[in-house]
């Protein structure tokens, strides 16, 4: 009897093992495509997180332009900006706002949708062929008046920063971030958007991914979840904190689109490229200037290294802290030993007591809005001292003798003259911007350096790559091209930006290099390797490697399509079939770019070259003329921008206004003393116009600058004998 029924546990346990393995072995069916199915599907069972969720800026990121949602006071109120008065009224549930239209003309538009709560709302309306436009007041919801977002005088309306350019169309710059699932749709030939989105406001499965397979593994009779597709929703809460940082990274970082149709269930750089710490974004050593949105100065911070993900701070439906003030950051760092005046030095309670305030200080943007630098730094005004970087201590002390120095000289008192981190990568990186070439040595070890984060040793690979035309940064930037870090490997390729070979062997060798791209698991290292690879004199030397750059050119040309309504995606693809020899295909990409933003500089220039190359010399000519004055323009707004004098300074000379042309050169030169090529172009120029003495003393520069040079030295050698034929 008892052997009987030990054999019945027995065959009970192997039938229950077998269902159970039977269970657990049964799958979807590989290749199963998630869909959205909408946050009431998810609310259904997740009613915690859904009333979390509610009201907080995410749901509260987008909605239609009704009485629940707009918060300006539209009773007929007025709002003068530089002449233009603009008037907010209603009518019934309807709202509108008259301003100066597209034609310069005052017009009536209706308000279609609203974006954002707090501090400040925003108001949309749509114009023809389904371009959705900002419209240029804003209401500041915490002072509860109308004002304008940019304070400078407004351009005009053919310019891309008026409020119904390309600059503050809502489907290309806000669109995918403050919705659900977005489609562009846009069509090339009519003009015309054909948007789509599940849902307006960053809803569920803007962050956890389209939920139909998680719906449907739940409401199955299995003890498990699926086999191949986990619960069916993106990872957001293992051991590796990449998933949830990439899930987030999307809409709070600054980037370009390399791949349409992310999802969170997709990797970051398969869809964006992440813009590294350049001087017109980041202040020189990484603190924020423009919006950058978060994502690429934590990456920065030691936070990062360490594995913190958003969710450590921030609830991650309501979007609250999880606590207030400095229990926020003593949750892991001990209270009894930075959370006292031996650490922050002020009085307890104070303001200056606030960890986030000396480690994670404001700026504003759009006029009322503070937002947090997340690199999470100590605060250092020696560095302001240096390189005239803003300081968390000066921004609470601000009387005429607290200055930077001051409070340097506060902070070595405390805590003493030497910092485990010194040099700070910020001097390393200003040094590298400038060109100065005693930085090479001091990038190329910041390259290796692993107490900072990958996007300072990717900015650092850029700088030798775009700067440094020596064997040992070559050796660096190609080595970088094998590194484990995405970010590395794409900051690498800029090193062979318009690069020539100097034989056949370099060729042959940089070929094989590059080609090794074109498989990478990166979809945004293949499309950028494809692209670099189209503009130089060298091919994949397999079969597998052309057909590897065909699938990769595709990937960059759909891309390109995907973001039709852009100018410079045309001017991007114009450039592609002239590299390919398409010139009638590039022709026509060019004039495209043109039409779509005729007071945006660029496409001229190249279709301008394009036409030269054809024998077409009086339209390149005419071409050049009008781009002359939209760069002149330009670098008349951006008065320290070198890049920008050396571009204006090319098209006056290619105009023969060599005068004009040599002032421009100057002011490039000025600004950005390292440039060799600022420096060579200003040096042939006073050739060409004979200024003996002003070519020989620009070349000397042009020689220290690069004294290995052997073609500088051959400039010199012939100015000299021009200079003087006589030999006297």
């Amino acid at each position: 009897m008892k052997k009987r029924w030990i054999y019945g546990v027995i065959i009970f346990l192997c039938l229950t093992s077998i269902g159970l393995a039977i269970d657990w072995w049964t799958a979807l069916p590989e290749g199963e495509q998630a869909t959205y199915v909408g946050r009431q599907t998810c609310f259904e069972c997740h009613q915690q997180q859904a009333e979390e969720w509610k009201e907080s800026d995410h749901d509260l990121a987008m909605n239609p332009a009704t009485p629940k949602f707009v918060l300006g006071d539209f009773d007929n109120t007025e709002l003068e900006h530089f002449g233009i008065t603009s008037r907010m009224s209603r009518v019934d549930d309807k709202y509108y706002v008259t301003t100066q239209g597209p034609d310069g003309e005052m017009s009536r538009f209706e308000v279609k949708y609203v974006i954002g709560v707090h501090p400040l709302q925003q108001y949309l309306a749509e114009l023809e062929r389904g371009k959705i436009q900002v419209l240029p007041v804003t209401w500041d919801t915490e002072l509860k008046r109308w004002y304008y977002a940019s304070p400078d005088e407004p351009f005009g309306p053919e310019d891309p920063l008026h409020w119904t350019g390309s600059a503050q169309n809502w489907n290309h710059m806000c669109a995918e971030c403050h919705t659900t699932n977005w489609a562009k749709n846009y069509d090339i030939a009519t003009d015309t958007h054909h948007y789509s989105f599940s849902e307006m406001r960053v809803s569920c499965e803007a962050c956890h991914g389209p939920g139909s397979i998680h719906v449907k593994l739940a409401n199955s009779h299995s003890l498990f979840w699926d086999r191949r597709y986990g619960y069916g929703l993106a990872k957001l809460k293992g051991e590796d904190a990449t998933a949830q940082l990439e899930s987030c990274a999307p809409c709070h970082s600054h980037r370009r689109h390399v791949s349409p149709g992310h999802t969170p269930l997709d990797r970051f750089h398969d869809h964006y490229a992440l813009s590294l710490l350049e001087g017109h974004l980041y202040h020189p050593d990484g603190q924020i200037d423009e919006e950058v949105y978060v994502f690429g100065s934590f990456t920065q911070s030691k936070m990062y290294r360490k594995g913190v993900r958003c969710t450590d701070c921030h609830n991650p439906h309501s979007l609250k802290l999880k606590f207030e003030g400095n229990k926020l950051c003593t949750q892991c760092h001990l209270e009894a030993k930075y959370d006292v005046p031996g650490h922050h030095h002020h009085k307890v309670g104070s303001k200056g007591a606030a960890c986030v305030e000396c480690h994670m200080p404001t700026k504003t943007y759009m006029g009322v809005d503070p937002r947090r630098d997340h690199s999470l730094r100590i605060p250092r005004p020696d560095l302001s001292v240096k390189l005239g970087t803003p300081n968390a201590c000066n921004q609470c002390h601000t009387k005429a003798d607290e200055t930077p120095e001051w409070a340097a000289k506060k902070v070595d008192e405390w805590y003493g003259p030497k910092r485990r981190d010194d040099p700070h990568y910020g001097e390393i990186l200003a040094a590298g911007q400038a060109g100065n070439p005693d930085a090479e040595r001091a990038l190329i070890k910041l390259t290796r350096e692993k107490e900072v984060g990958p996007i300072v040793r990717a900015t650092a690979v850029s700088l030798l790559a775009s700067r440094y035309d020596t064997p040992e940064s070559r050796k660096v930037v190609e080595r970088s091209l094998k590194s484990n870090e995405e970010l590395v490997r794409m900051a690498a390729l800029r090193g062979f930006e318009g690069w020539n070979p100097r034989s056949e062997a370099e060729a042959s060798r940089v070929g094989k290099l590059l080609a090794e791209g074109l498989t990478d698991d990166s979809r945004g290292v293949r499309t950028e390797v494809a692209r670099i690879l189209s503009s130089l004199p060298i091919m994949p030397n397999t079969d597998s490697n052309r057909k590897a750059l065909e699938r990769a050119l595709k990937d960059y040309k759909n891309n390109l399509l995907t973001d039709g309504d852009q100018s410079g995606s045309h001017m991007s693809l114009g450039i592609l079939y002239a590299n390919e020899g398409d010139l009638k295909k590039a022709e026509a990409e060019f004039r495209l770019a043109i039409k779509l933003a005729p007071a945006v500089a660029g496409a001229r220039s190249n279709l301008a070259q394009l036409l030269e190359q054809q024998g077409r010399t009086q339209e390149a000519q005419e071409l050049r003329s009008e781009e002359v004055e939209l760069l002149a323009r330009d670098a008349r707004l951006l008065p320290d921008n070198a890049l920008l004098q050396y571009r204006v300074g090319l098209l006056y000379y290619l105009l023969g206004r060599e005068d004009e042309a040599a002032s421009a050169l100057e002011k490039a030169c000025e600004l950005e003393p390292q440039s060799a090529d600022f420096r060579l172009m200003l040096t042939l120029l006073y050739e060409k116009q004979q200024k003996w003495e002003q070519a020989l003393d620009s070349v000397k520069r042009l020689i220290q600058l690069q004294p290995e040079n052997p073609t500088f030295r051959q400039i010199q050698m012939n100015l000299q004998q021009k200079a003087n034929p006589q030999g006297k």
